[in-house]
């Protein structure tokens, strides 16, 4: 009964993670050296603000419970650390950045009896690391001496000069061997990114560093799953094959990334996932640009947009081209199994963010996480310093949760925007997109301004600098939500009962009698009009005589 439970356990906590991205650019590849690492928090009703782990020293019989990040029951205790670190989100007081999809694998690699869960892991890795490299062998000693209980997973390990991708598995309740696992570095100067399909693949000719476990490739060999030669062992061909709903739902992901910066074109046969010959999309590419927060954040919020993947061109769009879909993915008509396109902007997100890893600043002021509750299209990111020891009070609210709403919460305040406008995205999103656009403007804008007076801070008093960044954010926290409010109201009155109240500079326009102006009717947007004619014909033509 015990077994079927945890069995139980961890495919919810799997359905749970298994709709997440994470885009890598490395220093080399952005127009300041900074690294950029993002990461969406995918699940159906996830409810997670920003967390915050304060740093501390701890006497040598302090034990640390390992609670499950996605089922929240108990794996048992394992020692702490004499010294952790700070904290906040998914960034800590050394720049170091972890952030995971998950790609499950081969469900016999699941060890139920591990105590330690992917979520767990990432944030113990910050806990203890000052490096990514440090960070690795944190994750992978502790993997190796407590077990892992969760599915294969893909971790983006980050600081300020490097980034590393490594990818990890159970070994099904081994009693000799608990874990196998390898990490690449990506070479400077390149893009990566994963989202949910195991992404390495022959490492050996990477020309890259690569760190492995000592099993790596025996364990495979010890199944069957891998017969040939050590150079030509494939991690992800032995332990999470892509298959169709993988390349499709999780490598096309990434690919429309890549698309941004270089004409993926031949790539796309993998990425449609039906071509079993198709060749496989490279690990990292060469941008043919250099990006910044700004074009990272629009990577977050595409939707296959100018692609053969676009989702503006069939009845799923509704009359206000949505490029959004409902889940599940999968759907039955006439006993026929059909799907929806999966992008890397999606309504289920439950918190999303940006971080920037600077080398040539103090950490405390080099360090930013960018985030955001909610669909990264739908919010503006905002900077939260690696130093902070206090959340913004809408990313950390006292009793609002997945089923208790609360108007001091971004999720739910961002959440009740978005919901307004996805079924109306045309009609509405341009509202809410100058709104978002204008905040976060603001926030590039001011960014110089705002380090230079931290940094200034920092020479004399390394607290009050921390402070002041801290201080900055809790006031754009409070701001946006201000912001987001007003506009929340301003929808419900610009577009009530799906038609649209003329204005002028700013205000409602009235008759000469104090009324509201007449409103205007858009009906559908062009592009369903035409879905409807097409699938419908003459149904609904009007007679020559009255048009």
């Amino acid at each position: 009964m015990k077994k079927l439970f945890l069995t139980a356990m961890l495919a919810s906590a799997f359905m749970a993670a298994s709709a997440c991205t994470n885009l890598i650019a490395t220093k080399g590849a952005t127009k300041d050296g900074s690294i950029l690492v993002t990461y969406d928090a995918d699940d159906y009703g996830m409810f997670t603000g920003l967390c915050h782990y304060a740093a501390g020293r701890h006497d040598k019989s302090a034990r640390r419970e390992i609670i499950d990040y996605d089922t929240h029951a108990s794996h048992g205790f394992i020692p702490e650390a004499p010294v952790t670190y700070n904290v906040i989100g998914n960034i800590n007081e050394y720049q170091v950045s972890i952030g995971e999809t998950t790609y499950g694998g081969r469900d016999e690699m699941v060890d139920a009896t591990g105590i330690i869960d992917y979520g767990s892991l990432m944030y113990l890795g910050l806990q203890r690391a000052k490096t990514a490299r440090e960070a690795i062998k944190v994750m992978t000693t502790l993997a190796e001496t407590y077990g892992y209980n969760s599915g294969g997973e893909t971790f983006t390990i980050a600081d300020k000069n490097e980034v590393w991708l490594m990818e990890m598995q159970g070994c099904g309740g081994d009693k000799k061997q608990k874990v196998v696992w390898v990490a690449v570095r990506i070479p400077d100067g390149m893009i990566t990114g994963h989202a949910n399909q195991s992404r390495i693949g022959q490492f050996s000719a990477y020309g890259t560093e690569v760190i492995a476990s000592k099993n790596c490739i025996s364990f495979a060999r010890s199944k069957g799953w891998f017969t040939g030669k050590d150079k030509d062992f494939n991690w992800k061909n032995a332990y999470a094959k892509p298959d169709f709903t993988g390349r499709r739902w999780c490598d096309a992901r990434v690919w429309s990334y890549f698309n941004h910066f270089k004409d993926m074109t031949p790539w796309l046969p993998w990425a449609l996932g039906r071509d079993a010959n198709a060749e496989d999309m490279p690990l990292w590419i060469e941008p043919n640009k250099k990006l910044d927060v700004a074009m990272m954040a629009e990577c977050m919020r595409d939707h296959y947009e100018g692609t053969p993947l676009s989702l503006d061109n069939d009845p799923g769009q509704g009359g206000w081209d949505m490029p959004y879909r409902p889940t599940p993915l999968q759907y039955e008509v006439d006993g026929k199994q059909y799907f929806n396109e999966r992008p890397i902007s999606t309504q289920q997100t439950g918190f999303t963010y940006i971080c920037q890893l600077r080398s040539w600043m103090a950490d405390e002021v080099g360090g930013i996480i960018w985030f955001g509750n909610d669909d990264a299209n739908m919010i503006a990111y905002l900077p939260i310093y690696c130093g902070s020891t206090v959340q913004p009070e809408c990313f950390n609210t006292p009793g609002a949760d997945a089923v208790t709403y609360s108007d001091k919460n971004a999720f739910w305040v961002c959440n009740w925007v978005s919901n307004m406008v996805y079924p109306r995205y045309s009609q509405l999103f341009p509202a809410l997109k100058s709104v978002r656009d204008e905040l976060e403007n603001s926030y590039f804008s001011n960014q110089k301004a705002v380090e230079e007076k931290a940094l200034a801070l920092y020479a004399t008093d390394k607290a009050a600098a921390v402070k002041y960044l801290n201080d900055y954010s809790i006031r754009l926290g409070d701001e946006m939500m201000t912001r987001w409010h007003q506009l929340a109201t301003y929808l419900i009155v610009k577009f009530n009962d799906m038609t649209v109240k003329p204005e002028k500079d700013g205000k409602f326009l009235r008759t000469e009698t104090g009324l509201g102006a007449r409103v205007e009717r858009s009906g559908y947007s062009p592009s369903a009009r035409r879905v409807i004619v097409k699938q419908t014909g003459d149904k609904y033509l009007m007679p020559a005589a009255e048009h």
